[in-house]
């Protein structure tokens, strides 16, 4: 078994997209990209589009060779999108030979309007192809029941997770659990997974609070101890802060706790949270993401930029 992650913060872009092959079978998880649309008041900075748009085009390139896609949710980094804005995957950029993949989806229950017409646009998009997975098993793979996205009953509806066996490893894809529902954590353990990939806290949102932080960290000790690699991603990588909560876990428990960029050998780059230091080093013309959307600029002259010079995508 093989595990590459193709997006996520610390690579860059919000997503927690990745590929695992085994035997037969190439598996893509959560095939979306998005970027944060306003973050204090600034659109996405071109560095971010330029690493965006390259992650994107990896997507559709493992699309092309993958047995089978599967969608834990329906939010926009997450799924392709009928309705996608331009730093977004849409549905009409997909491969024509999506549609023939096995296509595992998160049920239509707990969503809202918005998530409810994603399921229902994937659904027309892959027809017989598309199965509802919720508590399901197909050869290596097993999905969950629904658990809570972040907190219990919450407005961000549910998600389902994703465990993948091969011989005597065993991946499970947590998707935006945030380690915010004590049971949720226990099922991931449960599950007895070698590595998982999991979405941490949103520690750079307010309305986290204190009771949330300490559940957080609580899991996350909890899930480190149980569990041999752990990758923890997503909304917690949003932040500095989130950088130094995870440094700080790895301290606590004596051993490396992952980010994306850590397990994928890169450095960390959090153009999410460099968002105001981007605009501020790099200036971007007040027009420029107009012409961006009519295609008449390239965002791809800020790779230049130190330290980004010389990235591989």
């Amino acid at each position: 078994m093989s595990l590459e992650i193709i997006g996520a913060e610390s690579l860059g872009v919000r997503s927690l997209c990745c590929l695992v092959t085994v035997p037969r079978r190439r598996i893509v998880i959560d095939p979306g990209v998005s970027l944060g649309y306003v973050r204090k008041g600034l659109l996405p900075h071109p560095l971010q589009i330029a690493v965006g748009c390259r992650v994107r085009e990896k997507i559709l390139r493992v699309l092309h060779d993958a047995t089978d896609v599967v969608f834990s949710h329906f939010h926009g980094d997450h799924v392709p999108l009928v309705d996608a804005n331009p730093y977004q995957l849409s549905i009409r950029q997909l491969p024509s030979c999506f549609r023939e993949l096995h296509c595992w989806s998160k049920s239509n229950d707990d969503q809202s309007a918005d998530m409810s017409k994603r399921f229902r646009d994937l659904a027309e998009l892959m027809g017989a192809n598309l199965q509802v997975a919720e508590g399901r098993s197909e050869g290596p793979l097993s999905f969950s029941r629904a658990v809570p996205h972040g907190e219990p009953n919450s407005k961000m509806g549910t998600l389902m997770m994703t465990r993948i066996e091969m011989a005597d490893q065993v991946f499970v894809h947590a998707s935006d659990i945030q380690l915010l529902d004590d049971p949720t954590v226990d099922r991931v353990i449960d599950l007895q997974p070698d590595i998982v990939l999991a979405a941490g806290p949103p520690l750079y949102l307010d309305r986290l609070g204190k009771t949330g932080r300490v559940r957080a960290w609580s899991n996350a000790l909890r899930l480190v101890q149980s569990i041999d690699e752990v990758i923890l991603d997503h909304h917690l990588m949003r932040s500095e802060e989130g950088a130094v909560w995870l440094d700080r876990l790895s301290a606590a428990v004596g051993k490396k706790v992952y980010c994306a960029a850590d397990f994928m050998g890169r450095p960390r780059w959090l153009l999410e949270a460099d968002r105001v230091r981007l605009y501020e080093e790099l200036p971007v013309p007040n027009d420029w993401h107009d012409n961006y959307a009519n295609g008449t600029v390239d965002p791809d002259v800020y790779l230049d930029a130190i330290p980004y010079r010389g990235t591989r995508f």
